[in-house]
């Protein structure tokens, strides 16, 4: 009878050790999820603060280029109000030049006129050098030799 006390009292024994292992180990469970639901939150949270910095500083960097924008388009529209004051009457043309640049055209034309006619005026008594008195020869038809052969 040792024998069939000792198996009762055995399986009895295995019998609440699992279900004490159970219990336990459910608890460890709950314990390690709850810490993990925990980390998850907190993950979350500072996962929602990032985001919440990075709209913020977005918003600034937009708010700075339409401040930007804003800036060049009055700039754009001074310079086109300036240039449409200083662009002459619908009429006249704006001249490619400036003026003291075309007086001085003007000029240096002028004295290239007045050289050409004093020359031409030199030139009315000379006989161009084609037709002068002492013809070099070199168009007639006539054979020459050759000075130097290779």
């Amino acid at each position: 009878m040792s024998v069939g006390i000792g198996l009762i009292i055995f399986i009895i024994g295995a019998i609440a050790g699992f279900v004490i292992s159970k219990l336990v180990s459910s608890s460890a469970k709950e314990q390690k999820l709850a810490e993990q639901a925990s980390q998850s939150e907190a993950e979350l949270q500072q996962y929602k603060q990032d985001v919440a910095e990075h709209l913020e500083s977005s918003a600034k960097l937009l708010e700075q280029m339409n401040t930007t924008c804003q800036n060049a388009m009055s700039q754009m529209a001074q310079s086109t109000k300036l240039l449409k004051q200083a662009t002459p009457a619908e009429g006249t043309p704006m001249p490619f030049f400036s003026k003291e640049t075309q007086e001085q055209l003007a000029e240096t034309v002028s004295l290239r006129h007045q050289r050409k006619e004093a020359k031409s005026e030199e030139n009315l008594t000379e006989p161009p050098l084609d037709y002068s008195g002492n013809p070099s020869g070199l168009f007639r038809d006539e054979k020459h030799s050759v000075t130097n052969p290779e």
